[in-house]
């Protein structure tokens, strides 16, 4: 994995289009579908059997879109502690496939106030080299630690 995190420091000041997280994850492989299927319970034909994929209509088996936003989940919490995360919502807008490397990042699309506390609202994308877009969505995060 390639890492990337523009503004880690969060006593720094963000302002709206500061990218906070990116990062590129290595090819999709069927050996990362197989880990992932083990870890998480699903083992939808879809994702590991190519034959079951292209009896779907598929060329070839699919990602877990679970696996592409935990990835996107990672770049977020990289570069902002799980505990400041207030948030979170994303869309699925295309499937992953084989040999496909994924870029995650999230970018300051508003700042904003959370029960008084100051706050982020990013916008967050997960994309491959061709820069299609596999996911995106938004995260509100605290810029400090609540008391």
């Amino acid at each position: 994995m390639t890492q990337t995190l523009l503004k880690p420091d969060l006593n720094q000041t963000w302002t709206v289009g500061d990218v906070v997280a990116d990062q590129t994850h290595p090819p999709i492989s069927r050996y990362t579908l197989a880990l992932y299927a083990g870890a998480s319970g699903d083992h939808n034909d879809v994702h590991v059997d190519i034959d079951a994929a292209k009896a779907a209509g598929l060329p070839d088996v699919i990602g877990h879109g679970m696996l592409t936003m935990a990835y996107l989940a990672r770049a977020v919490t990289t570069a902002v502690p799980q505990r400041r995360l207030r948030r979170w919502g994303v869309r699925f807008a295309a499937p992953t496939r084989i040999g496909e490397v994924l870029r995650c990042s999230a970018a300051v699309a508003e700042l904003v106030e959370i029960d008084g506390l100051p706050a982020a609202r990013l916008d967050l994308k997960t994309i491959n080299r061709a820069g299609e877009i596999k996911l995106f969505g938004e995260a509100i995060v605290l810029l400090a630690d609540p008391a």
